[in-house]
């Protein structure tokens, strides 16, 4: 049997799961397993129920698990929420600060208070003392541990990380000499050092953005899309790169766009909420015809709606938004090491077409970390598009929307030569000037849209995972790609015939027919997170395919393989 472990850690809101689950997630990844990690949280700074998941595993792993291996419990509550997901694992928990009275034998209480005090002086190491005990459980070696929390605690100085060693020890030395299981579990044969990164998808996305070679991004903070704007910052001084936290959402995009049409490449982050406020300014994109990448990190709506959990309801909204009509590009990312390739990318595809390009993650993706290849910098080609010196000073008079085949016009930059560059949010003609004219709305409407033609011969077709025929298909976008090639290879094991058509470039949609000859004969099965499945009706718009069933998930969590086996067995498709 492939030696897997399924670990969580429930508690409070302040109590040091995320510092756990992160020390925990590092630890393994630094010892060459893969890991794949998400979190659960609330919209509050204290209290409530919140977790921190874990898998780990000697494959790659894309995706989380429903079963439970070792429940580290901060709290009482979180005994009461997840008891029944163990598979005949263990609890973690200190009885005594928690007033757990219960005999039961999967239960192994570990005073984590009471050590933290005894080796660090005080209970707020008492998370590091879970930790340590977490990995004595599984006989796991802790000089990884000891390297993650040097690492962590590098700035606050020797003494916080002597304080955090000798507390992560202590739990461990409780755990090997006190549970009489011994090791639980082992991964003791697997372990070796790793080269592989433990990356978010949020992080994989500022990587891209660099990489691809962004210089101004302008937001407003909104859960889940803060974290690329966070780590853009954070590298902004190493990369040359001007963050400005603007006053709201509106102005952020406005601003994207200023900084666009003067020749910088300029991105901004957001939810749903703010993508709404910037629905005024990408209409001013699409009829100025500016580069702008927009990434918009999906959660539960409509208004506030469920602000840290995930979803995907944000599709239709995006494809049509603002007012009238203009091109524009929709990606979806995968996994983290597709965000980051697919990031730069969109930056190529800005700049080339002259357009917005929205970038469609969610919770789910943007939060979870995933164990990666390094990526290739080296893969990442920057294209400016734009015209040279030498072009302009060739020319005996400068249009910037002039009419061409393709509906590209030439671009150049205010001030980079003695042609004047002139741009209008009305109508407007070939040299920018407003023209409200039958004649000439006919001609510019024709062009802009005529970019879709070419653009659509560049959007990659969706990926064939699994045999090309097969009595099922599951299609799917986006953050789904890991539960759902999971779900292919479980099912595919049991005997039964999947495969998987998943999309990453979402519109303009590559409507190549060798894809629909995968479907043909198949039964089709459309899996999204949302109520009324957007990307299902999509393709019965853009490519006039016709799903028979859609498996759809709206309750703010997102999609495990057993959650997908289960309601492919409820609706008999297996």
């Amino acid at each position: 049997m492939i030696p897997e472990i399924n670990i969580k850690i429930g508690g409070e809101a302040g109590q040091g799961i995320q510092t756990i689950g992160l020390a925990l997630s590092k630890t393994f990844q630094k010892s060459g397993l893969y890991v794949f990690s998400t979190q659960y949280y609330l919209s509050r700074v204290r209290g409530g129920h919140n977790y921190f998941q874990i898998r780990v595993s000697d494959r790659p792993i894309k995706a989380i698990s429903d079963r439970l291996d070792l429940l580290i419990a901060l709290d009482s509550l979180s005994v009461q929420e997840h008891m029944e997901e163990l598979d005949n694992g263990v609890i973690l928990i200190d009885r005594q600060s928690n007033k757990i009275h219960s005999d039961d034998k999967q239960i192994f209480d570990v005073p984590f208070a009471k050590i933290a005090e005894e080796t660090g002086g005080s209970k707020l190491y008492a998370s590091t003392v879970a930790t340590g005990a977490a990995l004595g459980l599984l006989c796991y070696e802790l000089e990884f541990l000891e390297a993650v929390l040097k690492q962590s605690f590098a700035k606050k100085g020797e003494n916080i990380i002597n304080n955090n060693i000798n507390a992560a020890r202590a739990g461990y030395k409780y755990a090997r000499d006190k549970y009489l299981g011994k090791c639980k579990y082992s991964f003791e044969n697997l372990i070796k050092k790793s080269q592989k990164m433990l990356i978010s998808g949020n992080d994989a996305v500022g990587l891209g953005a660099l990489a691809g070679g962004v210089q101004f991004l302008a937001s407003y903070p909104m859960t889940p899309s803060t974290g690329v704007m966070n780590f853009i910052a954070a590298h902004a001084d190493k990369f040359n790169v001007v963050v400005e936290q603007a006053e709201d959402e509106i102005s952020a995009l406005n601003m994207v766009l200023g900084a666009s049409f003067t020749g910088a490449r300029a991105m901004t982050t957001t939810s749903g909420g703010g993508f709404s406020l910037m629905v005024e300014a990408l209409g001013l994109a699409g009829m100025t015809e500016t580069p702008a990448v927009i990434f918009l990190g999906q959660r539960p709506g409509p208004a506030t709606g469920l602000p840290t959990m995930t979803e995907q309801s944000d599709l239709l909204f995006v494809l049509h938004a603002a007012q009238g009509e203009f091109p524009r590009c929709i990606l979806a990312p995968k996994t983290p090491d597709n965000a980051f390739y697919l990031t730069a990318k969109a930056f190529n595809i800005a700049d080339k077409y002259q357009l917005p390009v929205i970038i469609m993650s969610d919770q789910y993706l943007a939060d979870s970390q995933f164990t990666c290849e390094r990526f290739d910098a080296a893969e990442i080609i920057i294209d400016r598009y734009l015209l040279s010196e030498e072009e302009l000073n060739s020319l005996t008079v400068y249009k910037r929307y002039a009419i061409t085949d393709d509906g590209i016009s030439p671009r150049a930059l205010p001030g980079q030569s003695r042609h004047v560059v002139v741009a209008d949010s009305d109508e407007h003609n070939e040299e920018g000037h407003i023209d409200q004219s039958a004649y000439n709305r006919i001609r510019m409407m024709e062009k802009r849209m005529r970019k879709l033609k070419k653009l659509t011969q560049e959007m990659e077709a969706p990926e064939i995972y699994g045999p090309e025929e097969a009595d099922v298909t599951l299609i799917g976008w986006g953050s789904s790609y890991g539960p759902l090639t999971e779900t292919v290879d479980l099912l595919n094991e049991e005997g039964y015939s999947l495969n998987l058509l998943h999309f990453t470039h979402i519109f303009p949609l590559n409507k190549e027919t060798f894809w629909k000859n995968i479907i043909k004969n198949s039964i089709t099965v459309c899996v999204e997170n949302n109520i009324t499945g957007q990307f299902s009706k999509l393709l019965n718009a853009e490519a006039n395919v016709n799903i028979d069933k859609n498996l759809l998930r709206y309750d703010g969590m997102p999609f495990t393989p057993g959650y997908i086996i289960r309601a492919l067995r409820e609706k008999k498709v297996i």
